[in-house]
C-alpha cells in the first residue's frame, strides 16, 4: 500500500497508521535522510499520549517515552555495526515485552530480532519532487521484491 502526503498531513497519516495497526506494535521505518521518519514517529508518539518532546535517538540508540501506563521506545539502529552489537546492548529484550510499542529507524541491521508481524514504513520523497512524500506500508519481513 502506498500513501502520498504532504508534511501538513502527517497528523492524519499517523492517525491512519495507529487506527489500522494500533499501539503495541513494532514499526520499522526506512528511508533516505530527510524523508520524514523522525517527524512521523514524533507525531505517532504524540497521538499515543507522549507529552514530552521527542527526538532522534541517533546517538543514544534508544529513547524511552512515558505514555500513560505504557512506555514507548524509539530506536535508531543506524550506528549499530552488526546484530551482535544490538544483542550486546540488550535490544532484543525490548521486543520480548508484551505488546511493545517500538519505532525503529534504520532497522536493517536488527532485522533478525524484529517480530515477524513488524510494520514496515518506507518513506521517500515523491518522484515528482515538491513537498510530497510517499509512504509504502507492508507487514512482516520484506521479501527481496519489497526491498529497495
Amino acid at each position: 500500500m502506498i500513501r502520498r502526503y504532504t508534511l501538513e498531513e502527517v497528523p492524519a497519516v499517523a492517525a491512519e497508521l495507529l487506527e489500522q495497526f494500533g499501539p503495541g506494535r513494532v514499526y520499522a521505518l526506512e528511508g533516505d535522510l530527510g524523508a520524514g521518519k523522525t517527524t512521523l514517529v514524533a507525531e505517532m508518539c504524540r497521538q499515543l499520549g507522549v507529552e514530552t518532546p521527542t527526538s532522534s535517538p541517533t546517538f543514544s540508540i534508544v529513547n524511552e517515552y512515558p505514555a500513560g501506563d505504557r512506555t514507548i521506545y524509539h530506536m535508531d539502529a543506524y550506528r549499530l555495526k552488526d546484530i551482535y552489537e544490538a544483542l550486546d546492548a540488550g535490544l532484543e529484550e525490548l521486543f520480548a515485552e508484551e505488546q511493545p510499542t517500538i519505532f525503529v529507524e534504520w532497522p536493517a541491521v536488527i532485522q533478525p530480532i524484529l517480530p515477524t508481524d513488524v510494520v514496515y514504513l518506507r518513506l521517500s520523497h515523491a518522484p515528482d519532487g515538491g513537498a510530497h512524500r510517499e509512504l509504502t506500508i507492508s507487514t512482516g519481513y520484506p521479501t527481496p521484491s519489497d526491498e529497495q
